[in-house]
C-alpha cells in the first residue's frame, strides 16, 4: 500500500488537474462534485427575486471558475432592478475560487457551510439602489437601518457575498465594488477574511451580525459611503467600512484600509443589549488600521467593551465615538485634524492612553446627559453615569481645547499628558460641578507648566488640583517601558498584503464624491460642481487623464473652455432664460476605462459623459393642520390652517413639532404651487414620512398614503406651459420628512 502513495505522489499534477472534469454553466445546474468550469460568459438570468442560478451541494469539493462569469440582468437593467441569486452553496468543506458574478441581488450565499473557502472571486456590479439625496441636500430615504437581521432583514439591501451560520469560513483575495454591501455574515464564527478589495460600494465593506472570534485583516475597504456632500451634509448614512453590530465580539480587526467610508469602523452592541442591558459586542481588538476621512466617525463603539489601538484616524466628524462604552482600553491611536477626538457619553472606567491628538478642534470630551429614554432597558440596568475615565501619557498638539468634560465623576487626568499650542486646556461648561479628579498631575517641563498656568483662563481651576507643585515632573521624553504583553499587537499574517491607499489615489473628503449610484470610483471621467453662484458654476473634471471636448450644450450661455486635458476647471455661465443647464462632453483617453455599471471602454473608443443640472424656481405655499386620526382628502379643506408659510423649496425634516400650536406628532400638511416650465419630459420625485400624494393639473399620479419609514415615490410626465402641483402629507408619529424634487429625463 505504501507503494502505491508514493505513486500517486509521483503523478505530475498537470495529470491530476486534468482529470478534474470541466463542464458548462446553465440556469438551474447543480454542481454535487469537483470540478472546473469552462471559461466564458454566462447568460443565466433569474425570472424572480428569490430565484437560484446555479447550486453546489456537498462535500469536500473544489469548484475553480476559472475565471468564467455569470451575468445575471441583461444590459441596460440598472442595479436598482437586479433580482435573484448567482450562486448558492450547500454542504461542507467546500472551496469556490475564480467565480465571476454580476447583475444579481445576491451573487453568492452559503448557508451553513462549515470550512467554506472563497478564493479569488469577483462578484462587483450587483444590486445597488438609486440614491436620492442631492448636493444641496440629503434625502432621508437613502438612510440604512442594519438594526435587525434575525430573519435575514439584511438581504433586502443585497450583497456580492452573504453568508449563514458557516463557521470556520475563509474569504481571501475577493473583489467586490459596484454594488450596495460587499461581505455580510451572520451568525459565523471563527473565520478568516483577508486580502480582499471591498471597496467603492453605496453601504458596507464587510458587515458582521452574530459574528465572533473572526480575523478581518489586510482588507482595503475605502469609500463605502453614502449621505456625504463636501461643503453641505456629512452624514454617512449608516454606511461604513466595518460594520458590528448585535453580539458580535471577539473579533480581530487589524492591518485594514477603511478610508473614506461613512463610519470607518461602526459598532454597535444590538437590540438584545438594548432591551436587556445584557452582552454587547464586547472584546473586539480593532489595531493598526486607516480610519481616515469619514464623514461621521473613524470609530464608532456603543454599549460595548473593546480594545482600539493604533489606528491612524484623520479628519473626521469624530475620531472614535464611544457612546456607553465601558472598560474600553483607547491605546496608542494617531487621531488628527477631528472635529473631536475622542468623544464619550455616559462611559464608564475607559482609559484613554498614550494617544496622539493633533490640530484637533477639541481632543477629548466626556459628558452625559441628565436624564435616560425611559424605554430603554439598558438605561434601567445599568450604570450609564460618565465616571471613572483615565486619561494617561497623551501628546495633544496644537489642539484648540484638549480637554472638554461635563456633568462626570472620577475623571484622572494623570502621567505624562503634554499640552501645547491650545487656546483653552479643559472646559467645563458647569467649573468643578460633578468633577471629582483624582490623582491630575500634569506633567511636562518645569517651563511648560509655568507657560500653562499663565493662561488666564486656567486660573480659576487650579483648584481641581491638576499639578502637584512639590513634586518633580518626569521627563516626558524618557523611552516609555511598556511590557509586551501590554501592547498585545496581533502579527499580521504572513501572506497578508499591505492594504493602504495606492500612488493615484486620492485622500480627503473633499474626494467622497456620491451621485445617484453610490461613490465615484476614478475609473472613468466625471463633471462635477466645485462652486456654485448664481447663474455662474465652477466645474472640475476629474478622473484618469485623457483629452476632452464639449459635444453638446443646452441652457448655457458662456464657457471657458470648449476642450482640454483631465483634470481640468472650467467656468459655466447659465443662460438666465433657461431652468436647465446640459453640457455633453466627448472624452479619449490611452487607457482602458470603466463605466459607472462596470463596462469596459477600451482604449481610443470616445466616451461620452456629461453635467446636469436643474434650476427651476417654485413659490410653494404650505399650510400645516393638526388632527386625531389619518386624514382623509377632505381634511385639508375642511379645516383652517394652524400656520401658514411660503417657500422656493419643498424639502422638510421635522423631529418635532413643524411650528408653533402645530402637534409635535398628528399634524398635516398642504403644499401647492403653480408652474411655467419649457415642453419636455420631466421626473418628478416625492420623498415622504409617513403618508403623501400629489395632485398634477388636479390628477392623482402619486398615492402613497400609509405610515411608513422615509421612502421615495417617482413618476416621469411630459409638461409644457403652466401647471399646478398640490401635495398632502400626514405624519403620524416621530420623525417626519417631505422633499419634492424635479429634473429633466434624458
Amino acid at each position: 500500500m505504501k507503494y502505491l502513495f508514493f505513486l500517486f505522489l509521483a503523478i505530475p499534477s498537470s495529470i491530476l488537474f486534468a482529470q478534474t472534469p470541466e463542464i458548462s454553466l446553465s440556469k438551474g445546474l447543480v454542481i454535487k462534485e469537483s470540478c472546473r468550469i469552462t471559461p466564458g460568459k454566462y447568460a443565466i438570468a433569474p425570472t424572480s427575486e428569490k430565484e437560484t442560478c446555479i447550486t453546489v451541494s456537498g462535500e469536500n469539493l473544489v469548484i475553480d471558475f476559472q475565471n468564467a462569469e455569470m451575468r445575471g440582468a441583461v444590459e441596460g437593467v440598472l442595479p436598482n432592478l437586479f433580482s435573484g441569486t448567482a450562486i448558492v452553496i450547500k454542504g461542507k468543506n467546500i472551496t469556490l475560487k475564480n467565480a465571476r458574478a454580476r447583475g444579481y441581488k445576491i451573487a453568492l450565499y452559503a448557508d451553513a457551510v462549515e470550512g467554506l473557502a472563497l478564493e479569488n472571486c469577483d462578484f462587483s456590479y450587483n444590486y445597488r439602489p438609486r440614491l436620492r439625496s442631492i448636493r444641496e441636500r440629503e434625502d432621508f430615504s437613502d438612510w440604512l437601518s442594519y438594526h435587525h437581521n434575525e430573519q435575514d432583514e439584511w438581504l433586502r439591501y443585497g450583497a456580492g457575498i452573504y453568508l449563514k451560520n458557516c463557521p470556520r469560513v475563509t474569504v481571501k483575495g475577493c473583489r467586490i465594488t459596484g454594488c450596495q454591501n460587499a461581505l455580510l455574515m451572520t451568525g459565523c464564527n471563527d473565520g478568516l477574511v483577508y486580502n480582499n478589495f471591498f471597496a467603492f460600494n453605496s453601504g458596507l465593506g464587510i458587515g458582521l451580525y452574530r459574528s465572533s472570534r473572526n480575523r478581518l485583516m489586510h482588507n482595503r475597504l475605502d469609500w463605502n459611503v453614502r449621505g456625504y456632500s463636501h461643503g453641505f451634509y456629512q452624514r454617512g448614512q449608516d454606511s461604513a467600512g466595518i460594520l458590528l453590530y448585535e453580539q458580535s465580539s471577539q473579533n480581530t480587526i487589524a492591518y485594514n484600509s477603511a478610508t473614506h467610508s461613512g463610519d470607518g469602523l461602526f459598532l454597535w452592541a444590538g437590540q438584545t443589549t438594548m432591551d436587556t442591558g445584557e452582552g454587547g459586542c464586547n472584546d473586539n481588538l480593532i489595531f493598526g488600521n486607516d480610519f481616515s476621512h469619514a464623514p461621521t466617525n473613524g470609530v464608532e463603539v456603543t454599549f460595548s467593551r473593546n480594545r482600539i489601538q493604533g489606528n491612524i484616524i484623520r479628519e473626521c466628524t469624530y475620531g472614535i465615538w464611544g457612546g456607553y462604552s465601558f472598560e474600553t482600553l483607547i491605546l496608542g491611536n494617531y487621531i488628527a485634524d477631528c472635529k473631536t477626538g475622542i468623544a464619550i457619553e455616559h462611559g464608564q472606567n475607559d482609559t484613554i492612553q498614550r494617544n496622539l491628538f493633533q490640530d484637533d478642534s477639541t481632543g477629548i470630551n466626556l459628558w452625559a446627559r441628565e436624564t435616560q429614554p425611559s424605554d430603554w432597558g439598558y438605561a434601567q440596568k445599568r450604570d450609564t453615569r460618565s465616571r471613572d475615565a483615565v486619561i494617561d501619557r497623551n501628546v495633544f498638539l496644537n489642539t484648540r481645547k484638549p480637554l472638554k468634560i461635563s456633568n462626570s465623576q472620577n475623571i484622572s487626568v494623570n502621567g505624562e499628558n503634554l499640552f501645547f499650542d491650545f487656546e483653552k486646556l479643559l472646559e467645563t461648561p458647569k467649573p468643578n460641578e460633578n468633577l471629582k479628579f483624582l490623582r491630575n498631575d500634569l506633567y511636562g517641563t518645569e517651563t511648560e507648566i509655568a507657560e500653562v498656568w499663565a493662561k488666564p483662563e486656567l486660573t480659576p481651576s487650579k483648584n481641581l488640583n491638576f499639578s502637584h507643585p512639590g513634586k518633580d515632573p518626569e521627563n516626558p521624553y524618557a523611552p516609555l517601558d511598556i511590557p509586551v504583553n501590554e501592547l498585545r499587537e496581533p502579527d499580521s499574517l504572513p501572506d497578508g498584503m499591505l492594504a493602504v491607499l495606492p500612488n493615484g489615489f486620492p485622500r480627503g473628503r473633499k474626494f467622497i464624491l456620491v451621485d445617484e449610484w453610490g461613490p465615484f470610483d476614478f475609473r472613468r471621467p466625471i463633471a462635477t460642481i466645485d462652486t456654485a453662484a448664481g447663474n455662474l458654476y465652477s466645474l472640475v473634471l476629474i478622473g484618469p487623464s485623457g483629452d476632452w471636448k464639449i459635444s453638446k450644450m443646452e441652457g448655457v450661455k458662456t464657457v471657458s473652455a470648449k476642450k482640454g486635458t483631465v483634470p481640468a476647471t472650467i467656468t459655466v455661465e447659465r443662460d438666465p432664460k433657461s431652468d436647465a443647464v446640459f453640457i455633453e462632453f466627448e472624452y479619449s483617453s490611452p487607457q482602458a476605462i470603466r463605466t459607472v455599471f462596470g463596462e469596459i471602454v477600451p482604449t481610443g473608443k470616445v466616451y461620452k459623459f456629461d453635467f446636469q443640472r436643474f434650476e427651476k424656481k417654485m413659490e410653494w405655499h404650505v399650510k400645516f393642520f393638526n388632527y386625531d386620526s389619518i386624514p382623509s382628502p377632505e381634511t385639508f379643506t375642511a379645516k383652517s390652517p394652524i400656520h401658514e408659510i411660503r417657500k422656493e423649496s419643498l424639502a422638510f425634516a421635522w423631529w418635532g413639532s413643524p411650528a408653533e400650536s402645530v402637534y409635535e406628532d398628528k399634524f398635516a400638511t398642504l403644499s401647492t404651487t403653480n408652474i411655467d416650465i419649457a415642453p419636455g419630459e420631466y421626473t418628478l420625485e416625492l420623498t415622504s414620512d409617513d403618508g403623501v400624494r400629489l395632485y398634477l393639473d388636479g390628477k392623482l399620479l402619486i398615492d402613497n398614503w400609509d405610515v411608513h419609514e422615509p421612502e421615495t415615490d417617482e413618476i416621469t410626465v411630459k409638461l409644457g406651459g403652466r401647471h399646478s402641483i398640490r401635495i398632502e402629507h400626514f405624519d403620524a408619529g416621530g420623525f417626519a420628512a417631505l422633499d419634492f424634487r424635479m429634473r429633466v429625463k434624458r
